[in-house]
């Protein structure tokens, strides 16, 4: 039996890839486990007195139980908020697939779950030969997409389900994710990607609602890492 880890990914950059981590790492908490978080690349991070801080790698990070050091959950913290292929060029950063495992690796060896969260879309490049795709793949992770609930979510949902499992990358499920409290026909939305997406619906989240309250919303998310780590 495998440990209950799994990698989030996203529709899009924007959509709460951060939020749904988060709040499934207090589901799994739920269940007994020492939980961490990791986002092996950050770009848009900030200059603090402690270094470069990123607030998605942050909120991770107190999220952790126990809470592990910074540098435990983002590795490599980038300066420029542009996609990370280009934050580490500007900076002569080459991304190390191999280092950013055996950081997953520790973080394993210390945690009975850890939740690993993507930066931006599945197709982001994270330099000329290497995609954030590639971080799942590697840690031989099953997928949960988050799919933030906006206009034009369909299309983004079906394309990156399609693009994960091309991959050869084991998709769980999905989580939507309130993010436009006014969309129109957000219901009908749903109902349309619980009949077109190849996946079930892992949970819902509803917009405004902080990660630890809202974690009974994606229950069934944690219960399907727990299930496929048994399996």
């Amino acid at each position: 039996m495998s440990a209950p880890c799994v990698f989030i990914a996203g529709t899009d950059t924007g959509i709460g890839k951060t939020h749904a981590s988060v709040t499934l790492m207090y589901a799994l908490r739920e269940h007994g486990l020492r939980v961490a978080g990791m986002k092996p690349v950050a770009s848009g991070c900030d200059e603090t007195a402690d270094g470069r801080r990123n607030a998605d790698a942050l909120a991770l990070q107190a999220a952790g139980s126990p809470m592990p050091a910074y540098a435990k959950v983002n590795p490599v913290a980038l300066r420029a908020p542009v996609s990370p292929h280009l934050a580490a060029e500007e900076e002569g950063v080459v991304i190390d697939l191999e280092a950013l495992y055996a950081g997953y690796q520790e973080l394993t060896s210390r945690y009975e779950s850890v939740v690993v969260e993507g930066v931006g879309g599945w197709m982001v490049p994270l330099g000329d030969e290497l995609m954030a795709g590639e971080l799942a793949r590697r840690f031989e992770l099953p997928v949960i997409l988050v799919v933030g609930l906006r206009l034009g979510c369909l299309n983004h949902a079906l394309l990156s389900a399609r693009a994960i499992q091309a991959d050869g990358a084991r998709l769980l499920g999905w989580v939507g994710n309130r993010i436009d409290p006014h969309m129109d026909m957000v219901d009908a939305n749903v109902r349309t990607l619980q009949r077109m997406m190849p996946v079930p619906c892992l949970g819902e989240l509803p917009h405004g609602e902080s990660p630890l309250s809202a974690a009974r919303h994606i229950s069934a998310a944690a219960e399907a890492v727990i299930a496929a780590a048994k399996a």
